[in-house]
């Protein structure tokens, strides 16, 4: 939104506006109609065409009275007639240029003290037409502070409103101005420990020779020959500054007032304030004012406003603008660095609640993606994992909590861990999703979530799949044909006395599964089977570009899913996990059944040294045979059922012991008059890992050895 002028409102008809970074009008007469009379203060006493009169009535050259009718602020009448507006030429002294977004009024130090012939520029006498005129009456300083109290809250993080107050302040209510800040800022209702320490945050000063639009300064801003001591203000004052009790600083802190550089208490704090060398910024008399920063429960920085020697001096009741100024910006600054406390601990929280890295399953590889509904809502209920399972399988999850909040993302938390701990169990997915669906009911009556869990074995190329009211997955194949897949959609997570129902599936090598929340494919612009249908089309044309026996690679493949998104199409956030199925392909499967007997160690023995035969990996014959011999036995002196060993040959070599005991073996310390209890220590001793898992028929105890 732009805003118009606030020094004159609206312009008047035949007027136009000048700009010296604050919006002014230039004098003007239209044809036919009285002149507007100069701007003076309320009890000057006119004298002669061209002065100012109070507002009310004014009596003319006849000593009639007659009411004023010209803008509170006006002109220097000229009795020339207006002339049209010459052909648009380059910008010079005292040329049109454009209007200011901002429209703040001059600053009263932007004139020269004194107006051609040595007439007083302060009463407006004798000022030559067309120049800018000194913001005087309090109207000025209201619609000023106004314009720039909205600029300073337009502002979000504590860099923007900063920013704000300088271009708000500089030119047109002081020539430079330096903003301190406590280092580190206090957040909320905490409590700072230690010094109190001030950091110089921001500069800003008129420029010396142009402006900040590169265009060259009228008259009244054009430099002086000899250098200002404004002109390097990060050189001639230090960066840190640490208040001391009892100091200056600390007095005039304390005093949350504003008060003028030569007031006693400002002229004892300038020099602790900025240093050895940075009492050269501050020019004489009251052209500077020092404003403390104070936000909600303390003094969190100060502001130093100064103008040049040359101009106006600052008056009483620039104090207030200075304290209403600072007040604005304190507010702004104690709420952006809430606001930034508030967004770390939101990306703390997603980071948290989401998976840190995916993990490298055997015969599987897994991307992923989250996109919050907007950079405002950072977190939200939508989350996907990846969990592996015994026998390298990999469970395979997404799921959508109903809203976008931190209490969405809190329920997400919960039901992920839930999710994770049922996993570790092995239960079937429509097991998992029927013991979601108690939790969801015991967090609350409206804790409502879809949720789609799937389970992929790379050793049969299966993939099991439950769904709950959640959208269906997609499965790109290597030929480049996507297909939605054809699963029962269930009821969603939360309303209860609802059963799942699961369907197998056939997984071949080479295939890539999608798994995504609604965001992705829902929005106020299009339903969500239009979404699904344009999201395989996408996987379909992305599959053709590079070729039938190639897949496409899978971070891409991501990054082109989300490029179908419009800019309307962000109304939710967005989870997106990626599988790419390479399996583990059965001439790297061995597989045996043994019955619970004597003599299956020593047969466990012989079928691991024929398949390492075929492997060629005789090196591990000794090391195998002596681990698998352990864990058999084990499984053999507790088992009432077969006992199965499974091999498998991938990137390391892994075997695999199942039985129907449900107590998970513990690695101990065997004492020497023991006779038992070394077995799982000779494990732990040459296995590169080894762990066990309970499965809902029993337990599985593995180990892996590195191939080579």
């Amino acid at each position: 939104m732009t805003e118009q002028p606030t020094s004159f409102g609206r312009p008047q008809p035949g007027v136009d506006p000048a700009e010296a970074r604050g919006a002014l009008l230039r004098t003007s007469k239209q044809l036919g109609n009285p002149a507007l009379p100069a701007q003076a203060r309320a009890e000057s006493t006119p004298s002669g065409p061209g002065t100012a009169t109070p507002r009310g009535k004014g009596k003319d050259g006849m000593g009639k009275e007659h009411p004023v009718g010209g803008a509170e602020h006006s002109q220097p009448a000229t009795t020339e007639p207006m002339e049209a507006p010459p052909a648009r030429a380059k910008p010079g002294v005292g040329d049109h240029r454009q209007r200011p977004p901002e429209g703040i009024p001059t600053q009263p130090g932007a004139e020269q003290e004194r107006a051609t012939g040595g007439e007083e520029r302060r009463t407006g006498r004798g000022l030559p037409p067309g120049r800018p005129m000194p913001m005087r009456r309090d109207g000025d300083r209201l619609r000023f502070v106004g314009a720039a109290t909205r600029r300073i809250a337009r502002g979000i993080d504590l860099d923007e409103i900063v920013m704000g107050l300088c271009r708000a302040t500089v030119p047109t209510f002081s020539d430079a101005i330096l903003v301190y800040l406590r280092d580190p800022l206090p957040v909320g209702d905490e409590r700072p420990t230690g010094p109190v320490v001030l950091r110089l945050r921001r500069t800003d000063r008129i420029p010396e020779e142009r402006d900040t639009e590169g265009v060259l300064l009228p008259a009244a801003f054009e430099p002086d020959p000899e250098p200002s001591a404004l002109a390097d203000l990060s050189t001639l004052t230090t960066e840190l500054c640490e208040v001391r009790p009892g100091g200056a600083l600390n007095e005039v802190l304390r005093g949350v007032r504003p008060v003028f550089a030569d007031a006693p208490a400002a002229r004892a704090a300038l020099p602790e304030l900025l240093g050895e060398g940075g009492e050269a910024v501050v020019p004489g008399g009251q052209h500077a004012i020092l404003a403390p920063l104070r936000g909600r429960r303390r003094v969190i920085g100060a502001a130093l406003f100064l103008r040049r020697p040359e101009r106006f001096a600052f008056e009483a009741d620039d104090l207030l603008v200075a304290a209403q100024l600072a007040t604005h910006s304190a507010l702004g600054i104690d709420k952006a660095v809430l606001y930034g406390r508030e967004a770390y601990i939101a990306d703390e929280l997603q980071r948290t609640m989401l998976p840190e890295t995916l993990p490298r399953p055997t015969g599987v590889r897994l991307a992923s993606r989250y996109l919050p509904a907007a950079e405002t809502a950072r977190v939200g209920g939508d989350w996907y994992d990846a969990i592996p399972l015994p026998g390298s399988r990999v469970a395979l999850v997404v799921g959508d909590v109903m809203g976008h909040s931190m209490t969405s993302a809190a329920i997400m938390g919960q039901l992920r861990t839930t999710a994770q701990t049922l996993a570790g169990l092995d239960l079937p997915p429509q097991e998992v999703l029927h013991h979601l669906d108690e939790q969801a009911q015991r967090l609350g009556t409206d804790r409502m979530a879809t949720c789609l869990y799937a389970v992929y074995d790379p050793v049969t190329h299966r993939i099991t799949i439950a769904n709950a009211g959640h959208p269906p997955p997609v499965l790109l194949h290597l030929g480049g044909r996507a297909e939605v897949l054809r699963v029962p959609p269930g009821a969603p997570i939360g309303v209860g006395g609802v059963d799942f129902e699961a369907v197998e599936l056939d997984a071949p090598a080479g295939a890539t599964l999608l798994l995504y929340t609604d965001g992705l494919v829902e929005s106020r612009l299009r339903d969500v089977w239009t979404g699904i249908e344009q999201l395989r089309e996408k996987l379909a044309a992305t599959a053709q570009l590079t070729g039938p026996d190639h897949p496409p690679p899978l971070e891409a493949l991501c990054d082109e899913v989300l490029d179908m998104l419009g800019p309307g199409d962000r109304d939710d956030d967005i989870a997106l996990l990626a599988a790419r199925f390479d399996g583990i392909a059965p001439s790297d499967v061995a597989y045996w059944t043994l019955e619970p007997e004597e003599t299956a160690p020593g047969q466990a023995r012989r079928l691991a040294r024929r398949a390492l035969a075929r492997w060629n990996l005789e090196e591990l014959t000794d090391s195998v045979e002596l681990l698998v011999s352990e864990v058999v036995t084990n499984a053999v002196r507790y088992a009432s059922r077969p006992v199965t060993l499974r091999l498998l040959r991938t990137d390391v070599l892994r075997c695999e012991v199942g039985d129907d005991v449900p107590q998970l073996p513990r690695l101990r310390q065997a004492r020497a008059t023991d006779e038992g209890g070394r077995g799982l220590y000779l494990v732990n001793r040459l296995a590169r890992r080894w762990g066990a898992t309970r499965l809902s028929t029993g337990k599985v105890v593995w180990f892996e050895l590195n191939r080579g």
